[in-house]
């Protein structure tokens, strides 16, 4: 069986079921062991042996067959309810686990996903959760089945004969000394396997993402020959996993076949009154003996699998474990909590200072600056220079110091984390777009949205006659990650999902970088007709983009250098009159081209 803290509750939460089911087994296995017994009275019966009903007449055949079949019945319906009790709980509590670990996730920091891949956590999805299954669901089954099966096999046995139990126990107390050596080598293989696993499944991922980069450059030997040296690595790892419980398989085997041989040698020469005092061993009971022991073969090879399982469950627990007792870092101070259904848009940097969780380096230095409710601000500064940390900032990414951050006057520490996310429409620097229809990822925050909804979002981002050009327009399915878009077609579908959402604060992260001048002119126009009194921030790299903005903060290293209206800034701020200067001369040689 399998415990941890996170799957305790299962077993109380489904108990009944497992009890059931563990009946229904009771059932089957003693109506298994009279099959054996039937047989050997039959044979004892034929050959007239004293003590048993003597056989000779058809009906006394044909109530046998009778019998005999009602077993085999109750032993179907038995493992039929089995199935249903066992197996069907452990695909409910797979179900459960797996739902528990997503809402950890979706729950989980920026800055955990920062250090872990995608692959890695995808397995965590797959192969441990499939694990965990296998052990609630065959591995929980075997278990009782080797100790119900196992115990009245072997008192069935002992019954018939002890003398010859008592010789075959010897072997089988030796299997449990290997099993239990075993099953910590299996483990700790299991282990490593996973982690190749996990590598493999980060690397294939990665180039997949990747391809169009890895073929712009020439490089796919290159990448050939990197995965399959990861490949060997996940060979090899298995290989030794196999090497372990293929050893523990042939002895328990061998073992079995000791115990056999032991069997039906002392079995013989009772029937042949070679040995006790009394010669009361017959055909029927050496038969009845086998069948005992048959029954019995399937639970002392079980054992071996059951230790292969729990060993994997065991190693894909403690990662799922150390997933789920991952702390949520991001979340509501109950005791501080201020409740305010809704964020109109001040925003105020309190001489905000920053550094990502785990390092030391300050990538925003005394931010200090008031954004007014209806305001378009534009944030300009080289690459690195804190832009988009100042956006996750105010997405309330990462925790801050008390009264760093003011949103409407609330300390943002202090503001539930749904009112500020649900204030707040935010176009990322990806893009990224879900594998759906075009509609859905629009209207990604709204599910009731309709068509004209969706449709009246894409106009203002100017992107709806590129929608209706497509053959099934807007119920166009894209590509993963968008693959069939363009990247200026992703941005302004990224622009209009967040248009839908009416924020009263809008924030574009460098969202006009894969379009032309002129359709983001029209966005531009667009944006300042439809979000009239309400708070916009726009990050760019093209002073085009926000020449028109009401306040424009030139960042330079984490610090405000410069702000002040374009104009002003021309004036007041040598580096952003350079940066006018060169996109100037670059956007004229583009002409001349």
């Amino acid at each position: 069986m399998l415990f941890g803290k996170h799957v305790n509750k299962f077993y109380l939460k489904y108990g009944v079921f497992f009890l059931l089911g563990v009946i229904a087994l009771i059932l089957v296995d003693y109506y298994q062991l009279l099959i054996p017994e039937y047989i050997g009275n039959i044979i004892d019966g034929l050959n007239g042996e004293e003590g048993v009903e003597i056989i000779d007449e058809m009906a006394d055949i044909t109530q046998v067959i009778i019998n005999l079949l009602w077993i085999a019945l109750v032993i179907v319906f038995g493992r039929f309810a089995w199935r249903i009790f066992i197996f069907g709980t452990s695909r409910q509590i797979d179900y459960d686990l797996r739902n528990k670990m997503f809402a950890h996730a979706e729950k989980l920091s920026q800055s955990y996903y920062g250090k872990k891949k995608t692959g890695g956590l995808m397995a965590l999805f797959t192969n441990d959760l499939n694990a965990i299954r296998m052990a609630f669901g065959p591995g929980l089954l075997m278990l009782f089945d080797v100790l119900i099966l196992g115990t009245l096999a072997f008192y069935k046995m002992y019954n018939l004969d002890p003398f010859i139990t008592y010789m075959a126990a010897i072997p089988l107390f030796l299997i449990a000394v290997l099993a239990t050596f075993v099953s910590k080598i299996t483990r700790q293989k299991f282990r490593e396997r996973q982690k190749a696993f996990e590598d493999l499944s980060d690397f294939t991922q990665e180039n997949f993402y990747g391809i169009t980069v890895v073929k712009a450059f020439v490089n796919e030997i290159r990448e050939i020959r990197a995965f399959a040296k990861v490949n060997k690595n996940n060979q090899e790892k298995n290989e030794a996993y196999i090497r372990v419980s293929t050893l523990l398989h042939v002895s328990i085997e061998l073992f079995i076949n000791v115990v056999r041989v032991i069997m039906l040698g002392l079995g013989a020469l009772l029937v042949m009154n070679t040995i006790g005092e009394e010669a009361d061993f017959t055909v029927g009971n050496l038969t009845t003996y086998i069948g005992y022991f048959g029954s019995l073969i399937w639970p002392m090879m079980a054992i071996g699998r059951l230790i292969n399982m729990r060993a994997q469950a065991k190693a894909s627990l403690d990662r799922i474990s150390e997933f789920l007792d991952e702390p949520i870092e991001i979340k509501d101070d109950r005791e501080q909590l201020e409740h305010v259904d809704e964020i109109y848009g001040k925003i105020t940097f309190n001489n905000l200072s920053f550094a990502y969780p785990g390092t030391e380096k300050l990538v925003l230095k005394n931010i200090s600056l008031t954004i007014e409710k209806g305001q378009t601000i534009g944030i300009i500064g080289r690459t690195g220079s804190g832009k988009t940390t100042m956006v996750d900032l105010l997405l309330r990414l990462y925790n801050l110091r008390t009264n760093e951050l003011l949103l409407d006057d609330h300390d943002i520490m202090k503001l539930p984390i749904k009112t500020i996310r649900d204030s707040i429409g935010y176009v990322p620097q990806d893009n990224f777009i879900f594998s759906d229809y075009i509609r859905n990822n629009i209207s990604f925050a709204d599910d009731e949205a309709d068509i004209e909804l969706v449709t009246e979002m894409a106009k203002y981002s100017d992107v709806h006659q590129n929608i209706i050009d497509f053959p099934s327009q807007y119920d166009t399915m894209v590509g993963e990650r968008g693959v069939t878009l363009s990247g200026g077609q992703k941005q302004r579908i990224s622009i209009a999902r967040a248009l839908l959402k009416k924020p009263n604060i809008l924030i574009m992260d460098d969202s006009f970088s894969a379009v032309d001048t002129k359709t983001e002119e029209s966005v531009i126009s667009n944006l300042k007709k439809l979000r009239q009194g309400q708070t916009t921030i726009i990050i760019a790299h093209r002073i085009s983009t926000i020449k028109e903005a009401d306040q424009i903060i030139y960042l330079e290293d984490g610090e405000v250098y410069a702000k002040g209206t374009h104009d002003e800034l021309i004036k007041s701020c040598k580096l952003y009159h350079d940066l006018v200067l060169r996109q100037q001369l670059e956007s004229e040689l583009e002409g001349e081209e």
